[in-house]
């Protein structure tokens, strides 16, 4: 049975969902120090929310644990890097509290352009200063929407329906597709800022957004703009804009996450003139709370359970669909993995992977990192599996690359994989029989079918009568056992160079290998280790 730990407070919704699945769930929010990091260890999945960071010393030994879903949407209190390093996916809730950020958003927009939270303060000591509070209305104002995601769109939604003008900058949307969502597009910050009376911003805290806003971009923008924060902490320069407030260079900021969370008491904006504060309430709603609750635990059932992978923000998305069509391709890929890391001589140095046919149109990536991970599984004592793979490659200066063709040759699909290193470039390409039977059907320039499963005994020759016999009666001596036999030529001509591959019911021993390769027309022998026939790795089980 699967185990999940809860590291911050989760609704009883998610928790029985988790329970109802069969999941076993260790339910223990507020952990630290020594007890938190047993827990991680222990668990084959970890729900946090936004007080447990899942930190790289807390990973560097994650033991049996394979994933960790954020209930919520930003992902900046989990090292990420880290993760996906030790193999472990990391998965987060992007719908569960979008609504919720987008009306929160808005709500500091009116509160923001009524002086509500002063006026109310005001109130409440008996004082009625009608004159001091008058407002300035949102119909026909213009809002600066910074990144379309979805709570970006949302606000953007929201905004229309107040009657506002939208000019929306997202690097990653087409001015087309902006157009086609009904706002404005702005060809950058620079032509955005003097335009807009109100900007929000709802991007992810990376290294290119934090300080995105600081004193030069508010500079810009007109004396009467107000901007608004419910995304993450960082992407204003909180010194810069309390600066701004505090010379009336914009006219007020509505702030609901802050960089260091609770702020300390020195943070310049608890001090700034004409603010509207709150303690990071954008998801803080009960329907919100449910929702990614209820998220969190569907995503670690289906991953748990299912091998499905969905909302990860360090390796391709898979579904249920996708899985159950590209499980085998992805095993069969491994293997082509396996055997090259085998048969391979000398440092590695690139490999790059051909889809053909049916195949060109699916996730390759998935293919090329169930390869990767072959190729890399053998060679190292970590683990490697789908998520790491081609980080751990890259690490170690080895490039994958892939390429795709629609085209059929003599088959549906075809996978081939070309290895270089310091010594001679390998070649393989496998398919599947039958949708799910690995079939090897090129080694090199050699042409041929046969299984990809157990012990492979793979030798060239020259193709000379009497060899295949000799090569049988050695094993035979042995008391080594072949399974299967398939031979290839390079060209149609007999008696020029060929191959042959064996699948053997035993690992031969050393005087059976060294008989074959001291055979004059033997030019080369391998023994290939392959998993038997069906068995997948944890990961894709």
């Amino acid at each position: 049975m699967p185990r999940v730990f809860i590291a911050d407070k989760l609704e009883a919704s998610g928790i029985d969902q988790l329970t109802a699945a069969g999941i076993e769930v260790d339910n223990r929010p507020g952990l630290k120090g020594d007890e938190l990091r047993d827990a991680l260890r222990s668990a084959d999945a970890v729900i946090v929310r936004s007080a447990t960071k899942i930190t790289a010393e807390l990973l560097s030994d994650p033991g049996k644990l394979r994933a960790v879903a954020r209930a919520g949407v930003g992902v900046d209190t989990i090292d990420v890097e880290a993760a996906t390093r030790k193999g472990v996916v990391v998965m987060n809730t992007p719908g569960g509290n979008t609504v919720s950020a987008a009306e929160h958003t808005i709500a500091l927009m009116f509160a923001l352009s009524r002086h509500i939270p002063a006026a109310d303060a005001t109130m409440r000591v008996g004082k009625w200063d009608r004159n001091k509070y008058l407002g300035t209305q949102l119909t026909g104002k213009t809002l600066g929407v910074i990144g379309l995601g979805r709570i970006g769109r949302e606000v953007a939604q929201r905004a229309i329906g107040l009657g506002m003008n939208v000019l929306a900058f997202d690097p990653f949307v087409t001015p087309a597709k902006v157009a086609e969502l009904g706002y404005d597009a702005a060809a950058g910050l620079d032509d955005m800022l003097p335009k807009v009376d109100y900007l929000t911003v709802h991007v992810p805290l990376t290294e290119e957004t934090r300080g995105l806003i600081s004193g030069p971009q508010l500079a810009r923008m007109k004396r009467t703009a107000r901007v608004l924060n419910v995304s993450r902490g960082g992407i204003y320069d909180e010194a810069a804009l309390a600066d701004a407030l505090k010379a009336g260079v914009i006219a007020g900021a509505g702030i609901d996450v802050f960089t260091a969370e609770p702020p300390p008491p020195d943070n310049p904006l608890l001090s700034a003139p004409n603010v509207v504060l709150t303690p990071h309430l954008g998801a803080s709603t009960v329907e919100a709370q449910e929702n990614v609750a209820v998220e969190a635990a569907q995503l670690l059932a289906d991953f748990l359970l299912r091998g499905i992978v969905a909302n990860a923000v360090n390796m391709a998305a898979l579904d249920r669909a996708e899985l159950d069509a590209l499980r085998q391709y992805v095993e069969l890929a491994r293997r082509l993995g396996l055997l090259h890391a085998q048969m391979a001589q000398g440092q590695l140095r690139r490999a790059t992977l051909t889809y053909k046919g049916e195949l060109a149109s699916k996730k390759t990536k998935l293919l090329t990192a169930a390869f990767t991970a072959g190729l890399l599984e053998s060679r190292l004592a970590q683990g490697v599996n789908l998520v790491n793979a081609e980080l751990i490659a890259r690490e170690r200066g080895i490039e994958i690359a892939e390429a795709s063709s629609p085209r059929k040759g003599d088959f549906a699909s075809l996978i081939t994989a070309e290895v270089e290193t310091d010594k001679k470039t390998y070649t393989a390409s496998g398919t599947l029989f039958g949708d799910q039977y690995p079939r090897l059907v090129q080694l090199g320039p050699y042409r041929l079918e046969s299984y990809l499963d157990g012990t492979l005994f793979v030798f060239t020759h020259r193709d000379v009568p009497g060899l295949i016999g000799f090569v049988g009666n050695i094993f035979g001596n042995h008391a080594v056992n072949i399974a299967a036999m398939t031979v290839g030529r390079a060209g149609k001509t007999a008696g020029g160079e060929a191959i042959g591959v064996l699948n053997l019911d035993s690992v031969p021993p050393d005087e059976a290998v060294s008989a074959v390769r001291g055979h004059p027309s033997v030019s080369s022998v391998t023994v290939v280790k392959l998993p038997p026939p069906g068995e997948l790795p944890s990961w894709l089980r």
